[in-house]
C-alpha cells in the first residue's frame, strides 16, 4: 500500500519501492569518493530503513516535490 495514501486515509496499491533518504548513486560515482560510493550503496541497498512503498503519482509528484 502506498504510504503517502495511507496517511490520507485511503487504500492504494503501490507500484513504487522509494528511497526515503535519498542516496545520489550516480553523483557519488561520478565524484569517485569511494566513502560517498559506500553511503550511497548502503542507502540503496537499505530495505529495512531507507524503503517505502508508494504509488505513481506520489513518487512521481508528491516525493519529487519534496526532494
Amino acid at each position: 500500500m502506498c504510504v503517502y495514501c495511507e496517511r490520507l486515509g485511503r487504500v492504494v496499491a503501490a507500484s513504487v519501492v522509494d528511497h526515503i533518504k535519498p542516496h545520489r548513486w550516480k553523483q557519488a560515482m561520478d565524484s569517485g569518493d569511494e566513502r560517498a560510493i559506500e553511503i550511497a550503496k548502503a542507502l540503496f541497498w537499505d530495505s529495512s530503513n531507507n524503503w517505502q512503498s508508494l504509488c505513481k503519482p506520489h513518487h512521481d509528484i508528491t516525493k519529487a516535490r519534496e526532494e
